[in-house]
């Protein structure tokens, strides 16, 4: 068999994790992309993004020989013996999934075949892309020369990607050829041999396992979302609720954390490209529609919220945002729940002033009219009103004391529930949260 090489075409986020976990197993792997400039970023060790762990697994890989970057994508792939696709897959405006870049990535492989490879998408697409590739790469390559198509689903989690690449749940793998996934076993043999369960379908099974599983996802933060807004109503304490819920086997209790909502590069994207894969085959897939009108009137939810912690109004009002990212240990900003939340306030003529801990270089290019702080403490100096918008460590532990004598007015809402209701409304907070009745809200203790 030929030496075990592998590039990977595209250095976004799963091309550049993927590409240093498997130099990490000891394989060699050559990134290559048509940007030149990250290229030239990556060889001098700079990341375009944050993801915890990542920039050292890279420059320890670079230094040891096993990691390399380059532009030239059709040297990389005749080199390989093993060529990844992880270019993005970008919604369109419609909610299809735009699947430009992977055909780009088909074509070039077809053309700088050399021998037996194996393509393995990584990309998220929808069932049936797997046949799209392979007619695109027989279209372009020599007659007579083989490859297999693979689809090899990631399912990194923004924030433990590197974590979720080397300790995964599952390893799935769709072939339609024995010798395919023997080299994808060889591929990840370390991850083998611990006994990772292998997951071995044909492409089009494992192409649905991806969207199956981020769209259930999906679907529990949008129904314990719905439970929240109900517990609230009814005078219950969804985190209860959901605590017992857990506790049943059958459900589990991951991803039963009420908030403002999914956000981020996958979950919205691949609800939309499920629901309009099913639309294709003139199928309706009403859960996956009430799942994304769930999560956008989560949102508005948020800013009725907010509102009505103000009095009612916000207009000319200083409302401060712990944090930006949809989520914690990640810059990402990609619709994130408070892009809605804050231009909606600002519609309504509040004054916005926020921090983050990795996210504020991605929310310039998003916001205006932003002032951005140093610290939270610094946010909450006058602030009419705080909001905990995403659920960072460091914001768990703050002297609230301090952050309740620089504001203007103490009222905090928080849309991740970080803070225990009993302690804000003894150190004087108004606090709302989410879920939770109004006495555990605070609101009782404040005006008393």
């Amino acid at each position: 068999m030929k030496h075990l090489q592998i590039a990977v075409i595209g250095t976004g986020y799963v091309g550049l994790v993927s590409g240093a976990c498997f130099a990490e197993f000891g394989i060699n792997v050559t990134c290559a992309d048509i940007d030149e400039e990250k290229i030239q970023q990556l060889g001098e060790g700079h990341i375009s993004f944050y993801e915890p762990g990542l920039s050292e697994k890279v420059q320890a890989n670079v230094e040891q020989g096993r990691l390399g970057f380059t532009t030239d994508v059709a040297a990389a792939i005749r080199d390989a013996l093993v060529v990844l696709i992880a270019v993005g897959t970008p919604a369109n405006r419609d909610g299809t999934p735009n699947l430009d870049a992977i055909e780009t990535v088909a074509r070039e492989i077809g053309r700088n075949l050399s021998g037996y490879k194996v393509v393995v998408t990584k990309s998220t697409v929808p069932p049936r892309t797997g046949e799209r590739v392979r007619s695109i790469i027989e279209a372009e390559a020599e007659e007579g020369v083989e490859f297999d198509v693979v689809s090899n689903p990631e399912f990194l989690r923004e924030g433990s990607a590197v974590e979720d690449f080397m300790r995964p749940d599952r390893i799935v793998v769709g072939a339609e050829s024995k010798r395919a996934v023997d080299i994808m076993k060889e591929l990840y043999g370390p991850l083998y041999l611990i006994e990772t369960p292998f997951i071995i379908t044909d492409v089009p099974t494992a192409e649905m396992i991806k969207y199956a599983s981020n769209v259930f996802l999906a679907t529990k933060i949008s129904f314990i979302n719905e439970i929240a807004n109900v517990c609230e109503r009814v005078g219950a304490d969804v985190h209860q609720v959901a605590r017992a819920m857990g506790l049943d086997g059958r459900i589990s209790p991951k991803f039963l954390h009420p908030g403002p909502g999914f956000g981020g590069s996958c979950f919205p994207k691949d609800v939309s490209a499920l629901v309009s894969a099913a639309d294709s085959v003139d199928y309706d897939f009403k859960i996956g529609k009430a799942v994304l009108e769930v999560n956008s009137r989560q949102r508005q939810f948020m800013v009725d919220k907010i509102i009505a912690a103000a009095a009612g109004d916000v207009d000319g009002k200083e409302i401060g945002f712990f944090g930006l990212a949809f989520k914690p240990n990640t810059d990402d900003m990609r619709d994130s729940p408070t892009i809605d939340i804050i231009q909606r306030l600002q519609e309504a003529g509040a004054r916005i002033r926020a921090y983050d801990p990795a996210a504020m270089d991605n929310a310039r290019r998003i916001f205006d009219g932003i002032e951005y702080c140093s610290d939270a403490y610094e946010v909450a100096v006058d602030a009419d009103v705080l909001v905990v918008a995403t659920e960072w460590n460091q914001f768990r532990n703050l002297d609230l004391e301090q952050v309740r004598d620089s504001m203007r007015s103490p009222i905090v809402v928080d849309l991740r529930n970080i803070y225990d209701p009993k302690k804000m409304a003894t150190l004087g907070f108004t606090y709302d949260c989410i879920g939770r009745p109004p006495a555990e809200r605070g609101w009782e203790a404040a005006v008393g």
